[in-house]
């Protein structure tokens, strides 16, 4: 028998078969034999890709982030830009709300570093504020991306029924929320990038000598940072 040009298994489709079994049964229900049935195998053909199982959802993990689209960049509107790949990392995570909790095991920091350096070389902010920018959309977006797939996943969404005798601050300001819960994710994102206004930018701080840095300012004035 001639043999097959493609394999049935790899990391990738493995990974997916994993996801749609994860989708479908959730973490509590899901086998390796599960898996390999969707894939046409049997289970101890996936330790030849795998070491076993927490590896493979480490990859399913990562597969997750890969389906994540990167937005346009729109020059004149950095913050918007930033703001919607933020939108979109939600959203991927979103779409498999029973893998919420895979994100807070398996989340591989080392899988966005180029994406990282990449984001923080269209920053137009200077270096020395870069990091905390970054920390803080990471565990903005990833945090809220969490948060709202474990509730998804056990059937639960937003905030329960607040008595408006026993919590009226809090039932006030719900009554007068009036954005959906990605709006509101995306509005929080936005003030948190408001917050960085007066920030220094790229240029504005004297580096020691020797020292080298990208001047991404081009011809906007000092104000479209702040736009």
């Amino acid at each position: 028998m001639a043999r097959r040009s493609t394999p049935l298994i790899s990391r990738e489709n493995a990974a997916r078969a994993a996801l749609v079994v994860i989708d479908e049964r959730g973490l509590d229900g899901w086998s390796l034999e599960e898996v390999a049935k969707l894939l046409g195998v049997r289970a101890p053909s996936l330790y030849h890709h795998f070491s076993g199982k927490s590896d493979l959802l480490a990859e399913v993990v990562k597969l997750i982030l890969r389906d994540i689209a990167a937005p346009q960049i729109d020059d004149n509107d950095w913050k918007e830009t930033v703001m919607r790949l933020c939108l979109e990392a939600r959203q991927a995570i979103l779409r498999h709300p029973q893998t919420a909790t895979l994100l807070l095991r398996f989340f591989p920091k080392q899988f966005f570093i180029r994406a990282y350096d990449f984001w923080a070389s269209v920053c137009p902010f200077h270096q020395s504020v870069q990091l905390v920018m970054l920390e803080g959309l990471e565990k903005l977006t990833f945090g809220s991306a969490v948060f709202a797939a474990a509730e998804r996943a056990d059937g639960k969404t937003g905030y329960p029924p607040v008595d408006d005798q026993e919590l009226p601050h809090l039932a006030g300001a719900l009554a007068a929320g009036t954005m959906s819960d990605t709006e509101l994710f995306a509005e929080t994102v936005r003030r948190y990038l408001a917050g960085f206004r007066g920030s220094p930018l790229r240029g504005d701080i004297t580096l020691p000598p020797g020292s080298t840095t990208i001047l991404l300012r081009r011809t906007h004035s000092t104000g479209d940072a702040d736009s």
